[in-house]
């Protein structure tokens, strides 16, 4: 049977909200999942960026929400990106609502007093936040969750990897114990352990295995800089063609502070994302890239899971992330709904070691260069290794005249290597048919003799 929201048993007013969003069949994540959570059970879902994890714990939450002025669900993210994401997600289904729902949106930087004035006179039914600041409110008894019932740990591995998860535990310390509790991430580390088993009661543990690690409608092309300047040449390939938006991701905000400003000088119009932004800058920067006021955006990995633009049609990965999880992530930002994406990354030859462990991530590789202004098939760089070794022994006198070439290197000696592996080859051919000849002659002479 093909999956259907309308099998979820939602109401009205979310499959309205679906409609308009233009979310047509669940992903797999979803089909799994949401029947999991509505009948009430703790979960940890396993799947990969992309794959819809955002909607499978907000439509279950939503589909039990009330009017009651009081807190009744909790989601947490590692960055204010992912929590402006997951409030914009909640808002399109709140607005088809027959009651007004209140969604209350508290990461670091924004004005915390204002916050806690807002919360003495009511509080929301959805809280979606950062650890630190969702924390600071309760501890301040502005934020009353007492009253929870769901609880959602988003990204628990980039929390863990962040150092949120004390946080995060102290949260979970103040809600109430017959708490549903779920805990979604692409990866779950065994370090994440000792908290689920803490917190969650028999979870039920989906992983939602992908057909390729990435998309299959993703070009993923390998470069090769090869000494190049780097700058100059993701400039080459960002003005090639027609992008539409491009995304170019680097390990530390120097880079991408070095990017941003070549190609400022160059004439560009570039954004820059990192975390050594301010709030409210990376805030309004994040609506203007959204409102495709910017065709070309540099970011570090924080913002690989917290950028979720529509119609990102090229990811250029400056260099391979230290955590290569990460790179999945990067490139996960196009290609997605089916549509079609082109990933560029580019690497040095002593970076090759972690382009086999990409690989042996499942993850293939087209080589590409740029010749005359044009993106080109390359070779594969593996091809040496590839090559069938002749089983034809050589000739110990030969073995000593390339030796001996080799070290006197003079012009034109692998040619005269060759004619020396020629001459021995028909030297040994006229040998054999010497033998051969012998062979045939005795052979009719015993036959003659036979019969005389």
């Amino acid at each position: 049977m093909t999956a259907d929201f309308k099998n979820f048993n939602l109401q009205p007013y979310l499959m309205t909200a679906l409609q308009k969003i233009g979310f047509q069949q669940p992903t797999a994540v979803q089909e799994k999942l949401i029947p999991v959570i509505s009948a009430g059970h703790d979960v940890v879902g396993q799947s990969q960026t992309g794959s819809g994890k955002t909607h499978t714990f907000l439509l279950p939450i939503f589909n039990q929400l009330t009017s009651e002025n009081q807190v009744q669900a909790v989601i947490t993210t590692p960055s204010r990106e992912l929590a402006y994401q997951i409030r914009t997600a909640a808002e399109q289904l709140a607005a088809e609502a027959p009651f007004e729902i209140r969604i209350g949106n508290y990461v670091g930087g924004t004005d915390k007093q204002r916050q806690i004035e807002k919360l003495r006179h009511y509080q929301p039914q959805l809280v979606i936040g950062t650890p630190g600041r969702v924390q600071d409110l309760i501890q301040s008894q502005a934020l009353d969750v007492h009253t929870t019932r769901q609880f959602v740990v988003d990204e628990a591995d980039m929390t863990l990897d962040l150092g949120f998860l004390d946080q995060v535990d102290k949260i979970a310390g103040r809600m109430p114990k017959n708490l549903q509790m779920m805990v979604f991430s692409a990866t779950i580390p065994q370090r994440l352990d000792p908290f689920l088993r803490k917190y969650m009661n028999h979870p039920v543990v989906e992983e939602i295995p992908t057909a390729t690690v990435i998309s299959s409608t993703i070009d993923n092309w390998l470069i090769s800089t090869k000494g190049q300047n780097k700058n100059q040449l993701i400039y080459q390939l960002i003005t090639m063609g027609e992008p539409y938006l491009v995304l170019i991701f680097a390990n530390t905000k120097t880079r991408v502070e070095q990017i941003h400003d070549f190609l400022q000088s160059q004439g560009l119009k570039v954004a820059m994302i990192h975390g050594g932004i301010k709030p409210r800058e990376r805030k309004r920067v994040m609506r203007e890239v959204k409102n495709l006021q910017f065709q070309f955006v540099v970011a570090t990995d924080l913002a690989a899971r917290g950028i979720d633009i529509e119609g990102v049609s090229h990811v250029i990965n400056d260099d391979i992330p230290e955590d290569l999880d990460f790179f999945v992530h990067r490139v996960g930002r196009t290609g997605r709904q089916g549509m079609p994406g082109t990933a560029i990354t580019l690497y040095s030859p002593d970076e090759e070691a972690k382009i086999a462990e990409i690989e042996a991530m499942g993850i293939k590789f087209q080589p590409k260069r740029i010749s005359n202004g044009e993106i080109v098939d390359s070779y594969d760089r593996n091809r040496r290794q590839k090559r069938v070794k002749s089983t034809e022994k050589l000739d110990p006198t030969l073995i000593g005249l390339v030796k001996k070439k080799k070290k006197k290197i003079k012009p034109g000696y692998k040619h005269q290597i060759k004619q020396a592996i020629h001459r021995k080859k028909d030297q040994e051919r006229r040998i054999a048919q010497r033998q051969s000849a012998r062979s045939e002659r005795k052979r009719r002479k015993r036959e003659s003799d036979r019969y005389q």
